[in-house]
């Protein structure tokens, strides 16, 4: 999961990419709504969800929705709101927002919402991955190959399971790095492909099938089949 938190307090924005990270969900943070809105135009497929602050410098949180809303993004959006009537409420609702917190609130609430808005059936999102022998279950985090189970970092998994979801697929690795680390990482680095080395040598030792394959000039893929 990617988190995109648009907040102009940023001490509470850096609590609240900490506390996602703890969880193992990347976040990345802007301080006033018009970076916000800039942000999500080029870049919300990269997003799973938005915390959006409405009391926001140079656009309000208000104003970002409702412009996000007509240009047909539709990535699930958090408000996060003093104003606590009913009549506000309703107006977010009307808005284009998909859920509310009424400051102050508490992390494990957010976290709480946010898995709700992201949350998708089970045919969409399986409660388990597998190629070949190897298993992976997201909400438990463990991963096995032939019955024995693989440790693996927090990131480590992330990338993996972003790999199982596209299985058979070749994925550049731009996309697999929009998907798995934050905006403010360094892209032009060979951060994509020292840890697809990691996951390789923890995924593919043992005399196993090779799944983890290099498609040159391209990125990655997982093979599923022979």
């Amino acid at each position: 999961m990617k988190i995109l938190i648009i907040e102009d307090e940023e001490s509470l924005a850096k609590i609240l990419k900490m506390g996602l990270k703890k969880e193992g969900i990347t976040a990345d943070y802007v301080l006033d709504g018009e970076l916000g809105q800039k942000r999500l135009e080029l870049y919300h497929n990269d997003y799973d969800a938005v915390v959006l602050d409405l009391m926001l410098p140079k656009k309000n949180g208000l104003e970002v929705l409702k412009a996000i809303r007509e240009q047909n993004v539709s990535v699930p959006v958090l408000i996060l709101t003093a104003k606590d009537s009913v009549a506000d409420k309703i107006a977010l609702l009307d808005a284009g927002a998909d859920d509310y917190l009424v400051k102050p609130f508490n992390f494990s609430e957010v976290l709480a919402r946010l898995r709700a808005l992201t949350r998708r059936p089970e045919n969409v999102l399986p409660t388990e991955l597998r190629i070949d022998d190897l298993v992976l279950v997201p909400k438990t985090k463990i991963v096995t190959r032939g019955g024995k189970e693989i440790k693996l970092t927090l990131k480590e998994f992330r990338l993996l399971e972003y790999l199982m979801r596209h299985p058979d697929q070749a994925l550049e690795r731009e996309n697999i790095f929009s998907n798995i680390w934050d905006f403010q990482s360094n892209s032009f680095s060979n951060i994509v492909d020292v840890y697809i080395n990691r996951l390789r040598s923890k995924i593919d030792s043992n005399g196993n099938r090779k799944l983890l394959e290099t498609v040159q000039g391209i990125g990655y893929k997982l093979k599923s089949t022979v």
